[in-house]
């Protein structure tokens, strides 16, 4: 996805030289060949939390970007059936600033790609909260029910894109980043939401290949951070997560690791050097994998570290040839499923397609099965922007072209395609054999997917205004979405 570009002419050699020193473990030369190898048997460590359902069971919600490690869990139903607009936030006008990338100076409104909101209980069922950034450079904190706002804004310098991270075990912490080069800790049992403490996108790593901003949710496995950035690198940070004498939150944050998001491989294969991290981490059995805006996809073995230890080793490399933006989606067996972008037509891109199921077990070749994807779309691109979604037996995703596939995900075989405005970058959300999709025309759409591998009949459409690249939560009656047209909905069911 084009971003400002801030990329440094780093000779290739300097680039390897502090590849090996600063990703703690060096390996062996890769292959040439095609396919990715895994260099590293992973360490053996049991999943930090089930696949599907929220990280935490003992405190339920929408925590980050597809609810939990995997990036595989879309919220709880019921889903409405006749829905209506129960409110819109604001009420009137929209959510805008200003800002900045490489095509220039513009007005930014409501919310974007990837745009999902936290959907938090208080645990005794009296407040519901709303948490999500916004293009008027703030976060906002709702009472879901109302669209009233309970807590003061977070302000910060420039867009909240992405989605943010509410803390998955009960710390009143909120972790969210800004195109403002900084990702912060805030705390949110104070007055105001605090910051507790920030990251800078150039004052934490030797050098930025591409980007300051923090479009990926971060994950918290234990007591550490994991995030990504578009500076080109994977952070893990320890919490040290407590409480002061006055029964505040506190956090001593320390980066214990920084990754490269690319190698001496890709600088040769890509010397444009548009490495940035635009996806949010996903993290299953020890390994936390992410690709990157080359087509970059890696798996690292941080097992070690989330022990306090200091070593990591990659234990998955795989090319997707061309942009990968979506997350990385870990399904119940640890297979991944990637969908890539199509903008540069290179041959790599051209063998293996745009959405790819991959078995990182598999020494040499990786792939499973794949899916073209080349209809050109927004920019003349082709490709997906969305993050599947998986459910039962089929793999769901939007394209940039406009439109729905569904994917059986055993053999790859595209079951059904559904035609619809795009660019549809919105990630599609399954949930009580409902699949919820909106359209760049403004349209939310809810498709009646209980016959898996049938063509869906349509449940309902909406009109919402502004093209919808955010993805929406549903939890328990509610869905909540947001739109480039300026606002945030809250839709529920209609009343008898």
């Amino acid at each position: 996805m084009l971003r400002r570009a801030v990329a440094l002419a780093i000779p290739a050699a300097l680039a390897v030289g502090i590849w090996q020193a600063i990703a703690l473990t060096s390996e062996a030369s890769r292959t040439k060949a095609e396919g990715a190898q895994p260099l590293v048997k992973p360490h053996a460590v049991r999943p930090a939390a089930p696949l599907e359902g929220a990280i935490n069971p003992k405190f339920p919600g929408i925590t980050t970007f597809r609810g939990n490690l995997t990036r595989s869990y879309y919220g709880e139903g019921p889903v409405p059936r006749h829905p209506v607009v129960r409110w819109r936030y604001p009420s009137s006008g929209g959510m805008c600033a200003r800002s900045s990338d490489e095509k220039g100076t513009e007005t930014w409104c409501g919310v974007g790609w990837t745009g999902q909101p936290n959907v938090i209980p208080d645990g005794k069922g009296k407040t519901l909260e709303l948490r999500f950034g916004a293009y008027d450079d703030h976060y906002h904190f709702l009472n879901a029910r109302t669209g009233v706002p309970i807590r003061s804004d977070l302000v910060t310098g420039d867009l909240t894109k992405g989605s943010a991270t509410s803390d998955p075990d009960g710390y009143p912490l909120y972790y969210a980043g800004s195109r403002d080069n900084d990702f912060r800790i805030v705390a949110l049992d104070r007055r105001t939401p605090t910051v507790l403490w920030s990251m800078n996108a150039y004052r934490t790593v030797p050098y930025v290949l591409w980007n300051n901003d923090w479009d990926g949710a971060a994950l918290v496995v234990g007591d550490y951070l994991l995030e990504g950035g578009e500076n080109s690198w994977f952070y893990v940070v320890k919490l040290n997560r407590g409480w002061t004498k006055n029964h505040k939150v506190r956090v001593r944050p320390k980066i214990v690791l920084t990754v490269p998001g690319w190698d001496d491989q890709l600088v040769s294969d890509r010397p444009d050097k548009a490495f940035s991290i635009e996806n949010s981490v996903a993290f299953h059995d020890g390994v936390v994998y992410f690709a990157n805006s080359a087509g970059l996809v890696q798996g690292w073995d941080i097992s070690r570290v989330l022990k306090g230890g200091h070593k990591a080793k990659r234990v998955f490399r795989f090319w997707t040839g061309d942009d990968t933006d979506a997350s990385v989606v870990i399904d119940e067996q640890g297979y991944l499923y990637v969908a890539s972008e199509l903008e540069k037509f290179n041959s790599r891109s051209e063998r293996v397609g745009q959405l790819m199921k991959l078995n990182p077990r598999r020494r040499g070749k990786p792939l499973v099965w794949s899916v073209p994807v080349r209809d050109p779309g927004f920019g003349g691109a082709g490709g997906i922007w969305s993050t599947p979604a998986l459910d039962r037996g089929m793999v769901y995703v939007a394209i940039n072209a406009g439109g729905l596939l569904a994917v059986d995900r055993r053999t790859g075989k595209v079951r059904w395609r559904i035609p619809l405005p795009g660019p549809t970058w919105s990630s599609p959300v399954v949930v009580d054999n409902v699949l919820i999709e909106g359209d760049c025309s403004g349209i939310l759409h809810a498709y009646d997917v209980s016959r898996a591998g049938r063509r869906p009949p349509e449940l309902w459409s909406m009109a919402l205004g502004g093209c919808i690249e955010a993805t929406p939560s549903v939890w328990r009656g509610m869905i909540f979405v947001g739109t480039r047209g300026g606002g945030m909905y809250g839709i529920g069911e209609a009343p008898k």
